[in-house]
Order: C-alpha cells, then sequence, then structure tokens
C-alpha cells in the first residue's frame, strides 16, 4: 500500500501470505477451481528451504482462465506487458500487478514440461491437491509428489545454474526420504513430462518401475537450449519456414514496446530510453555470443 504517513505499506512477504487469501477467495467466490505452487505452501510442506516469495502462483482451471483474470481486473490488477512473440516464447501463464501491492500474481494455466493438452494435465493435478492453511484460510495445494513434480520441472529448465542445481538435489533427497518416487512417476505419465523429468527420476526410481522414456518435445528441447540473452529467439528463427525468417529477425533486431516494458513495467519509453535500451540489449546479446554459438550446437 503507498505509505502517505496514515497508510500502512505491506512488505512483500505480507502481500505474498494476503494475495494468497485474496485469490483464493476470488476463485472460490467464482467456482472456480484453483490451487497454489511454489511459493510459501511449498516450504510449508517442506519441499523448499525456507525462502521469500516474490510473488503468488497461482494454477487455474484453464477453461476459466478468462473468469479469474477479469476478476482481478475488477479488483485493480493488471496485466504486464509480454513479449507478443508466442513462437519463440510460448505462454504459460499471466502475471499481473497492482498499484498498491508490493508483488504479482502470476495465473497459470498450463506447466512447461507437462506435455499433454492443458485441461487434461489440470483435472489430473486437480485429483492430487490437498488443505493447507495459509494467511487464516483453507487453501488448496499440491500433494508432496505433484509439489515436487512441479518444482522439480522448474528446476530443470535451467540445471545449469547453481540455484537449480541446489534445488533438484534437495527435491531428490526429500523424495528418497518420504518414498514419493513412484508416485511422482505416476502423475509424470498422466501429465505428459517423463521425458522432461528423465533427468530427475532416472536415479530415484527402482529399475524394475523404470518406464519407456519418451523423446522430450521441441519446446522443452529448445528451453533447455536457450540459456543466453537472445538465443530463444535465434533458435526460433533457425526452426521457423524461410518466408517467416524476415519478419522474425526484423522484429527481434528491433522489437516493439511490449518487450521492452515485459523486463521492466517502468521502463523510459522515450525516444532516448528506448535508444538505451536497445544498446544494453545488444551489449548483453554480444558478451554472450561465443556461450551462444557453442549452445546451439544442438540445432544441428
Amino acid at each position: 500500500m503507498a505509505d502517505d504517513g496514515s497508510v500502512t505499506q505491506l512488505s512483500i512477504s505480507e502481500g505474498v501470505l494476503l494475495g494468497h487469501a485474496l485469490v483464493a477467495r476470488l476463485a472460490d467466490g467464482l467456482g472456480i477451481r484453483a490451487f497454489f505452487i511454489k511459493g510459501p505452501a511449498s516450504v510449508l510442506q517442506g519441499l523448499r528451504q525456507p525462502k521469500t516469495s516474490a510473488d503468488v502462483d497461482v494454477f487455474v482451471d484453464p477453461s476459466r482462465l478468462e473468469n479469474i483474470l477479469q476478476g482481478l481486473r475488477d479488483r485493480g490488477w493488471r496485466e504486464r506487458p509480454v513479449d507478443p512473440d508466442s513462437r519463440t516464447f510460448p505462454k504459460h501463464s499471466v502475471t499481473l500487478d497492482h498499484p498498491d501491492w508490493p508483488c504479482c500474481i502470476d495465473v497459470h494455466f498450463r506447466f512447461p514440461g507437462m506435455e499433454h493438452p492443458a485441461a487434461v494435465c489440470f483435472e489430473v493435478m486437480w485429483a492430487s491437491t490437498e488443505v493447507l492453511d495459509l494467511a487464516g484460510r483453507a487453501v488448496r495445494v499440491p500433494s508432496k509428489a505433484l509439489g515436487i513434480l512441479i518444482l522439480a520441472l522448474h528446476a530443470l529448465r535451467a540445471p545449469h545454474l547453481p540455484a537449480c542445481r541446489q534445488e533438484l538435489e534437495f527435491l531428490a533427497d526429500i523424495s528418497n526420504r518420504g518414498s514419493h518416487a513412484l508416485a511422482i512417476l505416476d502423475v509424470a505419465k498422466a501429465t505428459g513430462s517423463l521425458a522432461a523429468m528423465r533427468p530427475f527420476l532416472e536415479d530415484l526410481l527402482p529399475d524394475a518401475s523404470a518406464p519407456e522414456w519418451p523423446e522430450p518435445s521441441v519446446e522443452w528441447r529448445n528451453r533447455l537450449m536457450a540459456r543466453e540473452p537472445g538465443s530463444a529467439r535465434l533458435v526460433a528463427i533457425v526452426q521457423a519456414p524461410w518466408r517467416e525468417k524476415p519478419g522474425m529477425l526484423w522484429r527481434a533486431m528491433f522489437p516493439p514496446p511490449e518487450v521492452l516494458l515485459s523486463q521492466n513495467i517502468y521502463a523510459d519509453m522515450s525516444l532516448r530510453g528506448r535508444l538505451v535500451q536497445h544498446r544494453a540489449r545488444w551489449a548483453r546479446f554480444l558478451r554472450s555470443t561465443p556461450r551462444l554459438l557453442r549452445d546451439l550446437r544442438g540445432l544441428r
């Protein structure tokens, strides 16, 4: 809340907890099935080491996505600008912010790594939720097996990062101690996430339970390959039909305003401000070029 001398400003941790209660109440009032992922719920379940979350992550029934977004708009929340290039960056959530709240709300309708249709995945996940008391309200959260799968998929997007490797090791230890591997395997099969989960599950499962591992999708392979600034766009350009390459290359070199605002909603969009941001983008791209070229060898 804005601090004008008479209003107390929420801290980020307070805003996140109250944001869970707000979204849960809104979803209940609209009759929308929703459960909360990652964040403080995962810490309370012992699936994550204590850390301060900066946003509220909620997973909603994909068929009711627009309903809950409209409900949040009616309460002053607004969608953040996003990159319009859905080929390069397939959408899986909508992020909203509010001028009087210190945190964002991420509304998920699908999850990267889960290859079955979004509606099918949601039904599987909804059947594997439980109730947890959070911010003085009973909210739906994933079961431990589903929670581990979601957190592992999130970390597996960037396993080269130390923080992600540490989280995967932590989750593997929990899975072993709690004998969750077979339950995680069942959810992975039902959501089509076996390929993405293979690096995590393969060492946890007894040989007799090991499935036939499918090949990962192009989307998932591209996510793993896009480690450096600009690499996701280059991958998309290489894979696109020739007739689409010139337009994609032009948009990569001269992105629309939404691209700049998606990184910083307070970005200076004057002519000078845009030039400064374009220069910074090119500098990041050029610094990462050697590593980018090395990573893109996987396209051959």
